[in-house]
């Protein structure tokens, strides 16, 4: 097409320069007829491109009927995140480049010949124009299948309740979507601009930008993520609590290391300097953990002081009454008890990212640990047992310190 352009059409258009010839004016049926050539051999290719685009949003992008992959009669398999993150991508790259190669392309095709008529409007420049008004109109189509992808995505089942309530594939997903769109400001405009799309129903100059979308794509993903906890919540009593703030504070997590901000990164490293995005992840992260901390909590009720007129020893003896020494082990006892269930319940919750671990590590510890400390060191001097002192007081501060640095599993 190039070719042509430079080697018929434009030499056709000027003059011939050239002191020894005679320079007549160019004919306009000449000129008409290079015009008309080039616009033949541009809508020949004007119209191939059109059907890779048709194609490529149809097949590839699911955004029509089935491919034929599956037997006639089939409902076509769900769409998932990835295509449909993939297929948006797509659509929003080809626009970046036919909103400005169709109205250039659709000038050139309509060029004056100079023979004074009214000259309609080539079939060429009919097909360009044509390009973009296609572009826009499915990668519109290509956007809403994603935004939907996500939000029907599966909550119930065994598949959404991983057991060591890991980061979920749908976050996973939707990061790797946000960042496949985000070079794609101006193409985005150029569909919001003509298209009303469920979550912008402003067009013209009113219409949102790129930011808008990426915000309604997170807000969908946050609801599924709730739906899929509360999964958790519904099995296994209070481990099932336990897995489900784990669950949502390994993803709240990785979205914030993700996508939010930071200071140092790669130029082409996208993230989201948004307040909404920062707020919304930060409450979630906080919520999440205060409600998981409070799992632990449990263990302060057993930590209580025992007043001193209630201790009473034997007669000519250095150890608690019967009665007394009850008072303590009841304490002790309750505590063992409660931190090995507790422990042993916890330990294999899957952690996505070494600095969450230790963070919550810490903060499991700062529950219940100095108050267990300032408890032991009181009474585990006193003789509250003649033959199980060392069964009740088995936990010294620093086993327990050990052991809560053993808390968790890295991701696999």
């Amino acid at each position: 097409e190039k070719n042509v352009y430079r080697t018929i059409v434009s030499p056709s258009l000027t003059k011939i320069a050239d002191e020894d010839a005679v320079n007549d004016e160019i004919s306009p049926f000449y000129r008409k007829a290079c015009a008309a050539a080039y616009s033949h051999i541009a809508s020949s290719i004007v119209d191939k491109t059109m059907d890779i685009i048709e194609t490529v949003f149809l097949k590839e992008g699911c955004i029509g009927h089935a491919s034929g992959a599956g037997k006639p009669g089939e409902a076509p398999p769900p769409l998932t995140v990835r295509q449909a993150a993939s297929a948006a991508a797509a659509g929003l790259r080809m626009l970046d480049g036919v909103r400005m190669l169709g109205p250039s392309l659709a000038k050139l095709c309509d060029m004056p010949v100079g023979d004074g008529g009214e000259e309609p409007q080539s079939l060429a420049s009919i097909l360009c124009i044509a390009i973009h008004r296609t572009t826009v109109k499915n990668t519109a189509r290509t956007l809403e299948n994603l935004a939907k992808a996500i939000n029907e995505d599966p909550v119930k089942g065994s598949a959404q309740r991983v057991k060591d309530a890991r980061v979920a594939l749908l976050t996973i997903d939707v990061v790797r979507a946000i960042k496949l769109i985000s070079p794609f400001d101006s193409a985005y405009k150029s569909v919001s601009k003509r298209r009303q799309l469920p979550w912008d129903p402003n067009m013209g100059e009113e219409a949102g930008e790129l930011d808008s979308f990426i915000r309604f794509l997170v807000m969908r993903l946050v609801n599924s993520l709730k739906g899929k906890a509360l999964n958790y919540t519904k099995h296994s009593a209070d481990i099932g609590y336990a897995r489900s703030s784990m669950f949502m504070m390994n993803n709240s997590f990785y979205l914030r290391d993700e996508l939010g901000p930071k200071a140092d990164v790669l130029q082409d490293d996208f993230r989201i300097e948004s307040s909404w995005f920062v707020d919304k992840v930060n409450k979630l992260f906080e919520s999440e953990k205060g409600k998981y901390l409070g799992q632990w909590e449990a263990l302060n009720t057993h930590l209580t002081s025992v007043e001193h007129d209630e201790l009473e020893y034997q007669k000519n003896d250095t150890i608690l009454s019967l009665d007394s020494g009850r008072l303590i082990k009841s304490r002790f006892s309750g505590f063992n008890e409660d931190f090995e269930r507790i422990f042993e319940e916890h330990k294999d919750l899957c952690v996505v990212d070494p600095r969450l671990r230790d963070l919550l590590q810490k903060e499991v510890a700062s529950v219940f640990l100095p108050n267990y400390r300032k408890f032991y060191d009181k009474y585990s001097k006193i003789r509250f047992s003649k033959k199980h002192q060392n069964e009740y007081t088995k936990y010294n501060p620093y086993k327990i310190e050990e052991l809560l640095n053993r808390l968790f599993v890295d991701a696999e």
